[in-house]
């Protein structure tokens, strides 16, 4: 029995911490909010946006491409899987996985997409493991009509960065 006690073991993760939750009133506001985001993004980050059909994660990503001055018009890829939005700096790479089963997702070979641009997927939680670590998620729930309330949270590396961008965008005047 020798005296090394072997590799630490792996630190527990850490409670996502959470952003206050932002109210928007009109599909313009939600993708206001979106363009006002897009600036503190870089390739490599990942979004994760969750919430019901018709709760406005397209719309958002709309604002973030149109925040990165890509000029493609946004479309929800729930049947292409995949759209690229060629900003000025950056590419906005929008996955939408409502139609794939999780245990699917590591097959669309996503570390390419994700060396490539910044990520942003719907239903992100059907994303694996190691993409989720370091995100940014966004929740998102219906609250009226149009009215629509976006809660953010992270909880390591990368999207706690991107949370702190998130409440100083929402305490900017």
């Amino acid at each position: 029995m020798s005296g090394d006690p072997g590799p630490d073991p792996p630190a527990p993760e850490a409670p996502p911490a959470a952003a206050p939750a932002r109210r928007t009133a009109s599909v313009e506001e939600t993708e206001a909010l979106g363009e006002a985001r897009a600036p503190a993004l870089a390739r490599g980050d990942v979004l994760l946006l969750t919430g019901p059909l018709g709760s406005g994660k397209t719309r958002f990503v709309a604002g973030l491409a149109r925040g990165l001055a890509a000029t493609a018009r946004v479309r929800s890829p729930s049947f292409t899987l995949v759209n690229q939005y060629r900003g000025r700096e950056l590419l906005l790479v929008h996955l939408d996985l409502y139609r794939v089963e999780p245990m699917d997702t590591d097959a669309l070979g996503l570390e390419e997409e994700v060396e490539r641009g910044a990520l942003v997927v719907e239903w992100g939680e059907k994303l694996p493991g190691w993409l989720r670590r370091g995100s940014l998620a966004l929740r998102f729930d219906i609250a009226g009509e149009s009215e629509r309330v976006l809660t953010a949270s992270a909880s390591q590396g990368r999207g706690l960065e991107l949370l702190e961008a998130w409440r100083r965008a929402a305490e900017a005047p």
